[in-house]
């Protein structure tokens, strides 16, 4: 088992407010400062948002469950290059994440990498805690 924590410190109502990811336990990032205009539109003015969070989480999730995959099928990859957007819709919450992989994986068939590749997608556990976003979708090219 393993636990992971942060610390988030916020002043303010939420349109106007700002806030700080103080710490991570892991010490690797922070602080990040955080504010209502950086969640909602599209100029974050170099701060971040939860959904960004959730993109970067999903997105190295999702990379090593496929990895995992291909490696246990005996395709370990040379390289797998992921990208998650996540779509944040003030008063609705987060309708979509669109994940988006290329992977170099030397002498599997491009039918088979996007069948393991599906199957990393519903077997991270970011993307089961995820479950309740009404859309995801994959797009994953094997690069020859």
């Amino acid at each position: 088992m393993a636990e992971r924590r942060a610390d988030v410190t916020w002043s303010g109502d939420l349109l106007s407010g700002s806030g700080t990811i103080d710490s991570v336990g892991s010490g690797a990032f922070g602080p990040l400062d955080v504010t209502w205009p950086a969640r909602s539109e599209d100029a974050s003015g170099g701060k971040t948002s939860p959904e960004e969070l959730v993109a970067a989480a999903h997105a190295t999730c999702f990379s090593m469950a496929f990895a995992g995959g291909l490696a246990k099928a005996g395709h370990a990859p040379e390289r797998l290059s992921t990208s998650a957007t996540v779509t944040f819709v003030p008063g609705t919450g987060i309708t979509k994440i669109a994940l988006t992989v290329r992977g170099a994986v030397p002498g599997m068939a491009a039918a088979a990498f996007r069948e393991a590749a599906e199957a990393a997608k519903v077997g991270c556990p970011v993307s089961q805690a995820l479950a309740a976003v009404p859309e995801i979708t994959l797009d994953a090219q094997l690069e020859s």
